[in-house]
């Protein structure tokens, strides 16, 4: 790597936001450098589970799924152990397939096609700050003082997001966040074909917490396992999430092995953020994606099909952007775009997720939507379209047709 060198494009961070921009970009011929602090593969806090949302973004980047494990949906269970089956729905816009994946090899895998595709990837590098010319962002400089020039650079560094505070793009305060922590077991639950979730965990006084548990099954001799909560719980900030990760898989059935003597990982904790919690997400020739921009979803922690999906639409704005000649109003306007497209996409999600979160941080709302929603099918497999977000935005059932317009008309905060 040279002192300082020019692309048409420069990429900061390669989990699936930023591979997938780099792959969208380098696919439409822009020269895109890729740049990670790590050195993959590595390892990566998540639950591993990939969405029908997850699943449409890999097949548009036209990345394989063989080898991985097949999950047929959703199994619930409340705070007593029963169990429902929410089966992936059939719709016209998402794929009815799911899959897990561990981190580790999704985002080797997704480096792969980003370096086949003709992206350069520089691993092991970290960017100390954006490079800034009259007021524009117009590259990074690493830590080994080398200067990467780009007319566009895209954020893809993380809920923490480096690049995204030196440019002025801070949080907005009161946003929802997340937090999870998550283990790997030996576990004979591991060739399961359902997502397993626990939509209560045990609190103080018979009290469910508005968090919830997982057991993910990843198709070997292994699971994900672990716990989540939302901020807006009163117990988010006083919670000894290794003490609750560990009573709550001791309640578990002990067949299912997720004790001491069958752990095979540490318990790794991450934060989730969530809700848009960046309001600008471009400015200035950045734009941010995935958890830099806080595309957590609030109603289920999920995060990797946001990612993709916004690192598709990113870098799609900078091709388009590249072709009308950097530096035009017109390319400006194309960049701007994204900002649009992303509001779009997950806006109304958002907030309906941050309504829902504030209403399930109540105990007794959270009681009642455990003891009587539940066991309604038919309102949970409409609950369970809006919280996955798995419904045709056009058309589509009835169910698809609400949620839709529920988007549509939750007020922005």
């Amino acid at each position: 790597m040279t002192r300082s060198s020019q692309a048409d494009l420069v990429v900061v961070g390669a989990g699936p936001a930023g591979a997938a921009a780099a792959v969208t970009a380098a696919r439409a011929g822009l020269e895109t450098v890729l740049i990670d602090k790590a050195l993959f593969p590595r390892d990566k806090t998540c639950g591993d589970g990939l969405t029908p949302h997850a699943v449409r973004a890999l097949e548009r980047l036209a990345v394989p799924t063989n080898g991985m494990h097949a999950v047929n949906g959703l199994r619930i269970r409340d705070d007593q152990g029963h169990a429902y089956l929410f089966p992936w729905p059939k719709l016209h816009e998402l794929p009815c397939r799911g899959f897990t994946c561990r981190r580790r090899e999704l985002d080797a895998l997704l480096l792969q096609h980003a370096a086949a595709a003709g992206a350069e990837l520089l691993t092991e590098v970290t960017v100390a700050e954006p490079l800034v010319k009259a007021g524009r962002i117009t590259g990074v400089i690493t830590t080994d003082g080398v200067q990467l020039s780009a007319p566009v650079v895209i954020a893809a560094d993380g809920a923490a997001s480096r690049l995204a505070n030196a440019a002025g793009l801070h949080r907005r305060p009161g946003r929802v966040v997340g937090v999870a922590h998550r283990a790997y077991f030996d576990s004979p639950c591991a060739t399961d074909n359902y997502l397993e979730l626990h939509v209560a965990l045990g609190g103080t006084a018979g009290k469910p917490l508005p968090g919830y548990g997982w057991v993910f099954p990843l198709g070997d001799s292994q699971v994900n396992v672990g716990v989540g909560m939302l901020s807006t719980a009163t117990a988010f900030r006083n919670t000894d999430y290794s003490k609750l990760f560990t009573e709550w898989t001791s309640r578990l059935p002990a067949a299912w092995t997720l004790d001491a003597v069958h752990q095979v990982s540490s318990l790794r904790g991450a934060l989730l953020p969530m809700a848009l919690h960046r309001p600008v997400t471009y400015r200035q020739g950045l734009l941010l994606t995935g958890d830099a921009a806080g595309l957590v979803s609030p109603f289920n922690g999920e995060g990797v099909g946001a990612a993709l999906e916004s690192g598709i639409l990113a870098a799609t704005a900078v091709v388009r952007a590249h072709k009308l000649g950097f530096g035009t109003q017109a390319a400006e306007q194309a960049l701007f775009n994204y900002v649009l497209r992303l509001r779009a996409e997950f806006g109304g999600g958002q907030r309906l997720g941050m309504m829902f979160s504030h209403l399930i941080a109540n105990p007794a709302v959270l009681r009642v939507c455990i003891q009587f929603g539940l066991p309604n099918h038919v309102v949970m497999c409409l609950v369970n379209k809006m919280l996955g977000g798995l419904y045709d935005r056009h058309g589509g059932s009835f169910a698809d047709q609400l949620i839709a317009w529920l988007e549509r008309v939750v007020p922005s905060a």
